[in-house]
């Protein structure tokens, strides 16, 4: 099991990226420490099915990756898909991997984020 991953964030794109996972079910918790929390800020799967977190990490010049991507399984995958088209992010669907429906959509530092309906079996 993974327990979380880490995305550099510019300071001043906290608050979107926060928004942003919390259309993906997740919510802000609070870093471990106070040196963590002047560096990073933290959210966690809030769908009470994991405890899977992302830590947004603070940098200066953030590393962007062109095609590394994050796959998140979301059940309610239409109604999050909605969710992320209100909010005004560009979702492009794509053929179905291990029969589940599946999209991509760039957080608002550019990160590229997949979403899938369920996870692969077997």
């Amino acid at each position: 099991m993974i327990h979380h991953a880490s995305l550099e964030i510019r300071t001043d794109g906290a608050d979107a990226e926060v928004a942003f996972w919390a259309l993906l079910g997740y919510h802000e918790i609070r870093p471990l420490t106070p040196a963590l929390a002047e560096s990073s800020r933290w959210v966690q799967d809030a769908t009470g099915a994991s405890r899977h977190q992302i830590h947004l990490v603070y940098e200066d010049e953030p590393t962007i990756l062109r095609r590394a991507h994050i796959a998140i399984v979301r059940g309610a995958y239409d109604e999050t898909l909605k969710d992320l088209r209100g909010g005004g992010f560009d979702v492009l669907e794509r053929e179905p991997y291990w029969n589940s429906p599946r999209a991509f959509v760039h957080t608002p530092a550019g990160h590229r984020i997949e979403v899938m309906q369920f996870a692969p079996r077997g």
